[in-house]
């Protein structure tokens, strides 16, 4: 099994999550969080100028079987992309075991 933590852009958390449950990956966790990204010139926005050092983000994590993970992986790229800074990142793992607590089933079944 594999952890796949991807961070994306708030506004392409709703593509994400509906790209997530087209490829029948239903069950994850999110957060919001703020995230510090590498862009270091400002934007002005109808003659307001503001920061994007400081970006409003959303933290998605998924455990997938190993089956999954190159799907997962390709439909959060697409439907996170914009082209643009700040896109995020993806970030992968393994995952020891997975136990549901409700029937106590591990490994593939803790997780579906």
């Amino acid at each position: 099994m594999k952890k796949v933590e991807a961070i994306i852009r708030k506004s392409k958390f709703d593509d994400v999550k509906k790209a997530l449950h087209q490829i029948e990956v239903n069950f994850f966790s999110y957060w919001e969080v703020t995230g510090v990204g590498n862009e270091k010139q400002g934007h002005v926005y109808r003659g307001i100028s503001y920061s994007t050092t400081d970006i409003q983000l959303r933290y998605v994590e998924i455990v997938v079987t190993d089956e999954f993970l190159e799907r997962t992986v390709n439909t959060v790229l697409e439907s996170a992309y914009t082209g643009n800074v700040g896109d995020g990142k993806i970030f992968v793992s393994d995952v020891l075991e997975a136990y549901r607590i409700r029937t106590k089933e591990s490994g593939h079944a803790g997780i579906n």
